[in-house]
């Protein structure tokens, strides 16, 4: 979920997350922070370099695990970005130490998952909130079942916008009762935008080598702007979200975040495929690669069409619009055509749709009952009971944030027709007459735009601000995006975002990969201390 009125939340109403103390810390946190730890010898490697070590005999799983449980130790009190650790990750990775025969792409690969998704181990999966400590589910979600396929060690859960943002009208990026404010690793009075903020930050401060994240309205591609990481937003149905804390089902999706385009094809080839338990997934049979690595080409920008999304994406931040602006200079000199503009035509309906509130508001509200009234243990049952949990817990859940979200969703009332009216009107104005038909118009391969501007201070009291992004018209018609670092201003990050119609993900994989080797702009974080500047 994810932010204000008509842009981020389970009901198009944003952002935030209740209520923890800024002293309160995960329970793996040391009571020393030692910093950044020092120089491994694994620092900076991506997927395929430490599977490489693995396949040569120089690296094994256990020795990988250890490396990012030392670094979620020593780093993360400073940044609130793990909820919790797998008690059981190290026997995990002795075991795939011990197995022969055939690998998985992620054989040892330590993945930290966003705490929506449930795992059938001694994890909790919350949503960042108090309600919900205790609930163990007793299987895998889809997505946490096929990481265990290809190899992957759960290393453990990242912090998020409680409820995925759904909790607050008031944006609080990264901020949850459970685990407390998330700080962006650049620089830490700076927000990790929301609400996927724990995966992205990790994986910026490498505390694993990638990451899972979910969106409904910018949830991924946000966070891996102002963290200087990929995100990648499947079109909705590419990835199963059976056993995902869900938000907006017409809207939500679950996706890769990692340090480089090939790490984030790599984990999205194993996440893709029908789910039993998502209907969605049943029309990606024929749609989805089981590897994405095959569409990357660092000369892929060459005979490119690419459109420009000026007149609304553009405009609301002078520093994203500088690093946009060279960003298009490169795509030209790497042998795109750029089409400059080439506007979503109803771009500025979708920002202000009247129907947005109902559709998130109607599913949100169902969605979110069924799944309480469903999963095991002692907790509310229902919306009304979490509200109701929330007010006995204010001094934790309400201290900086009310639950007007949750609330407004509660009061709202919306009849069966009046949802796929509005349902409808999305999908008219965000496909057939938004994306498809400037891809159409303009015989284009994909569109291009600033992800967001440079992230925000930290504001508990008032609300981080949010100047503006460009997530909406792919939130809205379930379509694919994939956000790349682009640039810094102050040391800041912001991100350049590449979004197409339905199933091209491969197209826009190959786009960001090629615009990503172009420029090599990430550079690690720096940690840098609150100041009174920028």
């Amino acid at each position: 979920m994810d932010r204000t009125t008509t842009r981020r939340t389970a009901l198009g109403l944003a952002a935030a997350a209740a209520a923890p103390l800024l002293g309160s810390a995960p329970a793996h946190a040391a009571p020393v922070v030692g910093g950044p730890a020092p120089p491994s010898g694994l620092d900076g490697l991506g997927v395929a370099e430490l599977r490489r070590l693995m396949d040569q005999g120089r690296l094994d799983a256990e020795r990988l695990t250890r490396h990012y449980l030392d670094r979620v130790a020593r780093i993360d009190p400073l940044l609130h970005a793990v909820i919790e650790t797998n008690p059981d990750a190290l026997r995990e990775a002795r075991r795939l130490d011990g197995t022969r025969g055939r690998r998985g792409p992620l054989h040892g690969i330590p993945v930290l998952l966003k705490d929506l998704v449930e795992t059938g181990d001694r994890m909790h999966t919350t949503a960042g909130s108090l309600a919900l400590v205790g609930l163990r589910p007793a299987a895998d979600a889809t997505v946490a079942a096929r990481l265990h396929a290809a190899g992957a060690v759960i290393l453990g859960k990242t912090n998020l916008s409680e409820w995925a943002g759904g909790m607050s009208l008031t944006h609080h990026a990264g901020l949850s009762a459970r685990g407390g404010q998330t700080r962006n690793p650049y620089k830490l009075d700076r927000s990790p935008n929301e609400s996927s903020s724990g995966t992205a930050v990790a994986v910026a401060a490498e505390l694993c080598a990638a990451g899972i994240g979910t969106e409904t309205n910018g949830s991924i591609v946000d966070p891996s702007s102002a963290n200087c990481v990929v995100g990648v937003k499947p079109t909705v149905g590419l990835v199963g979200r059976g056993g995902v804390i869900p938000g907006v089902p017409s809207q939500d999706s679950v996706g890769p975040i990692a340090r480089t385009v090939r790490d984030a094809a790599i984990l999205l080839g194993t996440l893709v495929g029908v789910d039993g338990r998502d209907p969605a997934t049943a029309a990606s049979r024929g749609r989805s690669h089981r590897d994405y690595t095959r569409f990357l080409d660092a000369d892929g920008l060459r005979g490119a069409r690419i459109g420009v999304a000026r007149r609304v994406y553009f405009g609301y931040s002078d520093h994203a619009d500088e690093i946009a602006e060279r960003a298009l200079a490169v795509l030209r000199r790497a042998g795109a055509t750029l089409v400059d503009p080439a506007d979503i035509p109803t771009a500025e309906e979708l920002e202000d749709l009247p129907s947005s509130p109902v559709v998130q508001a109607y599913e949100f509200k169902r969605a979110i009952n069924a799944y309480l009234a469903g999963a095991p243990g002692e907790h509310p049952r229902d919306l009304a009971g979490l509200i109701a949990f929330n007010r006995a817990h204010a001094d934790r859940e309400l201290r900086y944030v009310r639950q007007d979200g949750l609330e407004a969703v509660q009061a709202l009332e919306f009849t069966p027709d009046e949802y796929r009216r509005a349902l409808a009107t999305n999908h008219r104005l965000s496909r057939t007459e938004g994306i498809d038909a400037v891809l159409r118009r303009h015989r284009l391969d994909a569109l291009v735009m600033p992800t967001t501007g440079p992230p925000a201070k930290i504001d508990l009291i008032r609300g981080d601000t949010y100047g503006g992004g460009s997530s909406t018209p792919a939130a809205l018609a379930g379509y694919p995006a994939v956000s790349v670092p682009a640039g810094f201003a102050f040391g800041l990050p912001v991100g350049l975002t590449f979004m197409g119609t339905a199933w091209s993900e491969p197209t826009l994989l190959r786009l960001a990969h090629a615009y990503e080797q172009a420029t090599r702009v990430r550079r690690p974080p720096a940690y840098r201390p609150p100041d009174v500047g920028f």
